[in-house]
C-alpha cells in the first residue's frame, strides 16, 4: 500500500504541483512554504453490554467488509467530542440513546474508504444504554443483535481495528 501523502499531488494552499515529501509525515510546498502533516482521523467504537452480559454486534450493510461483523460507530465529525460522535453514531446505527460513554482505549487502523486509505485512531469506549427495546439495523447497519460475550469470535469482524479491540476488551472480561 502506498504512503497516504502520494495521494496529495498539490499543494492545498497555493494550489502548486512542486508539493513534495519533506519527511514521513508531511509534505512540503517549495513555491510558497506550506507543511502539511498527515494526521490519523478520528473515529468512535461502542462497547454495549445489555443486562445479560451479551454484547451489541451489527453485520455491515457497506463495504469495506460489507457482511461481516461490527460494533457502532464511526468517524467524529468537526467540532465534536469523542463522546459526542459515539452517542450520535450509536443512535444513527441502532436507534439506541447513549446514557453514558467510557474511554477504555484506542487502536490505530487503516480504513478503506471508496478504494482511499484512510489513517484513523479508533476510540474504544464501553456505552451504557437503559433500555434497548428500540433496536432497530439502521443507516450502514444491515442487522444487529446481542451476543453472548462467550460466544463472540473476533475473526468474524471484518476491520482488523475491531478484531483487536475485541480481543483487548474479552481479556478484560469475567464469564
Amino acid at each position: 500500500m502506498k504512503h497516504p501523502l502520494s495521494q496529495f499531488q498539490y499543494c492545498p494552499k497555493c494550489g502548486s504541483s512542486q508539493f513534495l515529501v519533506n519527511n514521513e509525515k508531511s509534505k512540503k510546498c517549495m513555491d510558497c512554504g506550506f507543511v502539511y502533516y498527515f494526521n490519523p482521523s478520528s473515529a468512535t467504537v461502542a462497547f454495549i453490554l445489555n443486562e445479560k452480559k451479551e454484547l451489541l454486534v451489527c453485520e455491515r450493510a457497506k463495504d469495506p467488509a460489507k457482511g461481516s461483523l461490527d460494533l457502532p460507530g464511526g468517524f467524529v465529525d468537526i467540532h465534536e467530542t469523542t463522546e459526542e460522535a459515539i452517542i450520535r453514531e450509536v443512535l444513527e446505527e441502532t436507534g439506541l440513546a447513549v446514557q453514558k460513554a467510557t474511554y477504555l482505549f484506542s487502536i490505530p487502523n487503516i480504513y478503506i474508504y471508496s478504494g482511499f486509505p484512510v489513517h484513523t485512531l479508533d476510540a474504544f469506549l464501553l456505552c451504557k444504554v437503559e433500555d434497548t427495546s428500540h433496536l432497530k439495523a439502521m443507516d450502514d447497519v444491515a442487522a444487529s443483535f446481542f451476543v453472548p460475550l462467550n460466544e463472540i469470535k473476533p475473526e468474524k469482524f471484518g476491520l482488523e481495528s475491531i478484531r483487536k479491540g475485541l480481543i483487548t476488551f474479552l481479556e478484560e472480561q469475567e464469564f
